[in-house]
């Protein structure tokens, strides 16, 4: 039995994923911080549910606190690490950006260090589609240039990427970067569109709508994202001899790369928001406002390179994902 470590295991992306690895037969160390960024009782219920496994173990610390990582590589010994631990949100990194710094950038080098100790066979760390900023010309792919992030919190991830690229390079760290792309489903976190807009189109209240509705945003059911994870797994980069592919991220110098997990879709927040009123059989009240800062106006991945390297290709439609939301949160909040 193969052991997995999973920074981030009681978040809504973790539970997922540790879930499947545990169907998987994988043995799981779940590490998370269980903060308070939004409702601990979610994470505290993920987390409960995910202990009812044998085969799963928790371990409730910060991914930044000094020597944590390294005492759990040295006692655990993991083959695979995930690293999905760290503080998100776009506009919250405007009001607190040390958070991100700490738990992004050295959560992050902690790990790193830890791994470039006790070497796994393969490290895959979470990244965003928010590292490709500025850019213009869709749909994203990997091997386009990425550096104007437009927040604190994507310029702290793309750095990530930069820094694991760097151990990947020195002491030969197997490294896949995946971005993924604004990820929805049951379980979901509170500050996201999807939980705030079908909380208050429940409750009759207006939901605020930026930009005046104009945005796109590539819309990734949850499962979806975690099948990418899974498979990518098992697609270990490895040091190239010869050129690149073309359309391949992979390193020249280092066995590394970025991978886009999306679901090939663009689609209109507008086309979003009357998803949701079609599973509530409510009408939002909108309230149009303007574009908030840090924040892009569409994202639209381009999946061939994950298609190539696993076979697989994200397809849930969002009328499909968001009517699965709705019945979740029905049930979870009685109403």
């Amino acid at each position: 039995m193969k052991t997995v470590l999973v920074t981030g295991s009681a978040g809504f992306i973790g539970y997922y994923l540790c879930t499947r690895l545990l169907q998987d037969g994988f043995r799981v160390i779940g590490l998370d911080a269980m903060t308070d960024y939004y409702d601990v009782r979610l994470k505290e219920r993920r987390q409960q549910m995910l202990l009812q496994h044998e085969h799963f173990k928790a371990v409730n610390d910060r991914v930044e606190a000094p020597e944590l990582l390294m005492s759990l590589f040295r006692s655990e010994t993991p083959d695979f690490v995930i690293h999905l631990a760290a503080q998100a949100g776009v506009r919250y990194s405007i009001e607190n950006p040390r958070s991100y710094l700490e738990s992004n950038i050295v959560g992050t080098f902690e790990l790193l260090e830890a791994a470039r100790a006790f070497p796994p066979e393969h490290m895959l760390l979470a990244s965003t589609s928010s590292a490709y900023g500025a850019n213009t010309q869709m749909p994203y792919t990997e091997t386009d240039k990425a550096d104007h992030q437009m927040s604190f919190y994507a310029a702290t991830k793309k750095a990530t990427e930069s820094m694991a690229h760097s151990y990947a390079h020195l002491f030969g760290l197997p490294v896949t970067m995946f971005r993924f792309f604004t990820v929805y489903g049951p379980w979901g976190r509170p500050d996201m569109a999807l939980f705030k807009f079908t909380k208050a189109i429940l409750e009759g209240r207006p939901i605020d709508v930026y930009n005046y509705g104009d945005m796109k945003r590539d819309f990734t059911y949850v499962e979806d994202l975690v099948n990418g994870i899974r498979l990518l797994m098992d697609a270990v980069p490895v040091r190239p001899e010869e050129a690149v592919p073309e359309g391949d991220s992979l390193s020249p110098v280092a066995p590394w790369r970025v991978v886009n997990i999306g679901n090939s879709t663009s689609v209109q927040l507008t086309e979003f928001i009357e998803a949701i009123e079609a599973a509530t059989g409510r009408k939002a009240e909108r309230n149009l406002m303007p574009m908030q800062a840090g924040d892009v106006p569409a994202t639209w991945a381009n999946a061939d390179l994950l298609q190539r390297l696993t076979g697989y290709r994200p397809g849930t439609t969002v009328q499909e994902g968001v009517a699965k939301f709705v019945a979740w949160y029905r049930e979870y909040y009685q109403v």
